[in-house]
């Protein structure tokens, strides 16, 4: 017989326990294992006997190795991590920053003055001396505890749109006739300083890492090489696009079809790839760590370039390692590197920090600008003390207090926060995606004032075709925040920014939705002893609040019912005797030039808009909405 054979007849089956993890569980398991399987070799199980030493020993080892081996398992989910470090990676994991501090914004009204001139009979701004004042300008409160804060959007006094105007005022009466003018803007700032350091890099290596070490850091605000060279932020080292923006002002510059629709188009919205990139990530709520790519020869890298023979093609004769590549229509070159790797150079890195509790500042503390270089004339051809005197009349303030001010994320909000981050990331998936990523494009390039997304119309297809485009239908505002067409200039902003974030077999078209202008005719009946003109007087003002084009988008149909309703609610009407909606039409008298056929369009007292995309829209609040008190 083999003498596996004889050990297996000798060998008894054990009832082992395997729910035993704790020191007091393992060692009455020890015991009674003991008991069953040894009673006649060990019987002594006194506290003070060398086998009751080992067994406790070993129940002592078991109950640590159970400890740790729970711990790891739940260090690897974010709902029950408690190491801080582990939280921090896991969050990032599921796509969001964890926040070591909360910034307090405010809103803060820069002013400055202009000489008037004449023109055309009459004295205007002279906008020769409009003052351009460039974004991440720090101001102060000398007042409360030397907070900083800065604006994060530059100031063009000389533009003015409806969703940054300019408001314009008399400053100064010499005569009869304006001598000053005053110019204000209003910018939204957070409390943060901008700080500066250096990290010097050697010999070139992979995926380089420097720390900063500070409190209440905010983020990265630039840096720069000592080549002169900018690197950027990119969500995550494989991403080489970035949103880059050229101001919209010189034709032959920047592009001779788009540059006249400069006023829902400040700024052209370009793509552009960048070699030299980073990301940042917390590794402590005082340590951010900025981590660059592995890219080690400057000649191989993933920037933009112009194709041709030597970078797509066969290049010399006889060579033949490019003819089986797949290349990019948009980047001809390959690489793995994500991003260059700095090396023999200096980084000058400047970051922010601030934000707390502290940072909540009252209203009217903010008086002092810090970086004064930052405001600059935007000719040169000006009266050297006229130039002065304008420059020493920049003023701000905070008309409002800063809110927002906090501590960082605790340890539930870093769970919660990174939970619904990963719920919520940034692509377009359904038709409602869309509509909230169109609203969400930056102001420089232009903003949507209106947005409808719906597939393709059946109509436009073939028979069995299905469709495979999303219509966009957009609307912008003019300066008076009355809805227009978009320029073709904001358009293609909009489609190179989705481009960013849309699946990749969705196409979108965007197309111009239809303004419908309309009037509003009503007839009320008062109640006795209530002032007609008073209870006219406020009917009308709901309904200016009612039409207000804020609440309204497109393809909203209008209830008949509701008007009605809300007219009746006013205190001192009697009865609401009808309500008419009137179409508004003709370019000549400032409407839309399409018209429409509200009768037709009402049924069961609902006027439904067209079946293109369309929107109502009462273009003058306070002469489309007329009305008048009747008797029985």
């Amino acid at each position: 017989m083999p003498f596996n054979s004889v050990l297996n007849t000798n060998q008894q089956n054990r009832d082992i326990k395997y729910v035993n993890r704790d020191f007091a569980s393992l060692r009455g398991a020890l015991i009674e294992y003991s008991k069953t399987y040894f009673p006649n070799n060990y019987s002594d199980f006194s506290e003070d006997s060398p086998g009751m030493l080992f067994m406790e020993m070993a129940s002592y080892v078991g109950d640590i190795l159970s400890f740790y081996q729970d711990n790891q398992i739940q260090e690897n989910f974010i709902q029950y991590a408690r190491q801080t470090n582990n939280l921090y990676l896991l969050a990032y994991m599921l796509g969001y920053t964890p926040k070591v501090t909360g910034v307090a914004t405010v809103d803060v009204d820069f002013y400055q003055q202009v000489p008037a001139k004449l023109e055309g009979g009459q004295n205007v701004p002279d906008y020769d001396y409009a003052l351009k004042i460039e974004a991440n300008t720090q101001v102060t409160s000398d007042s409360v505890n030397n907070t900083n804060f800065i604006t994060q959007d530059p100031i063009d006094f000389s533009f003015s749109s409806s969703l940054d105007p300019t408001e314009v005022s008399v400053y100064q009466i010499a005569g009869d006739q304006p001598e000053y003018f005053l110019l204000k803007k209003t910018r939204r700032a957070i409390s943060s300083t901008i700080n500066t350091t250096t990290f010097t890099f050697g010999n070139v290596e992979k995926f380089p890492t420097v720390n900063i070490s500070d409190i209440n850091i905010v983020g990265i605000l630039d840096i720069t090489d000592s080549d002169g060279n900018i690197w950027y932020e990119v969500p995550y080292l494989a991403q080489e696009m970035i949103l880059n923006k050229i101001k919209n002002t010189n034709p032959w510059e920047n592009d001779p079809n788009f540059s006249d629709d400069k006023a829902d188009a400040p700024y052209l919205l370009r793509l552009k790839k960048v070699p030299r990139r980073f990301v940042t990530r917390f590794i402590s709520p005082t340590n951010l760590q900025i981590q660059f790519g592995a890219g080690t020869n400057i000649q191989n890298n993933d920037e933009e370039i112009i194709p041709n023979p030597n970078n797509v093609g066969l290049g010399l004769p006889y060579e033949q390692d490019k003819i089986k590549t797949a290349f990019s229509p948009s980047n001809f070159l390959f690489t793995d590197t994500y991003g260059i790797a700095p090396s023999n150079t200096t980084l000058t890195v400047r970051y922010l920090t601030g934000g707390g509790v502290s940072a909540n500042i009252p209203s009217n503390t903010l008086s002092n600008i810090i970086t004064t270089d930052n405001i600059k004339f935007q000719k040169d051809t000006l009266d050297d003390t006229l130039a002065q005197y304008i420059f020493s009349s920049v003023g701000i303030n905070n008309p409002m207090a800063a809110t927002g001010g906090k501590d960082g994320d605790t340890i539930q909000e870093l769970r919660f926060n990174s939970l619904a981050a990963f719920n919520a990331q940034q692509r377009t998936v359904t038709q409602d995606d869309y509509l909230v990523r169109a609203l969400s494009m930056p102001s420089d390039f232009g903003s949507i004032a209106k947005v409808y997304v719906e597939p393709e119309k059946l109509e436009n297809l073939n028979p069995g075709e299905i469709p495979a485009v999303l219509d966009l239908y957009v609307l912008a505002y003019n300066n008076d925040k009355k809805l227009t067409t978009a320029s073709n200039t904001l358009k293609r902003n909009l489609n190179t920014y989705l481009s960013q974030y849309r699946v990749i077999n969705d196409s979108i078209r965007i197309k111009d939705a239809f303004i419908i202008n309309i009037g509003v005719e009503f007839e009320i009946i008062t109640l006795p002893n209530y002032n007609s003109n008073q209870v006219l007087l406020g009917c009308i003002t709901t309904l200016q609040n009612y039409f207000n084009i804020d609440k309204w988008q497109i393809n909203q149909p209008i209830l008949l019912r509701d008007l009605f309703i809300t007219l009746d609610r006013i205190e001192g009407v009697q009865t609401v005797n009808k309500v008419d909606i009137i179409n508004k039409v003709g370019t000549s008298l400032g409407y839309s030039q399409y018209a429409y056929d509200i009768k037709a369009a009402t049924q069961n007292n609902i006027i439904y808009p067209s079946l293109d995309a369309s929107i109502f829209e009462v273009k003058n609040l306070n002469t489309d909405i007329k009305g008048r008190v009747v008797n029985f």
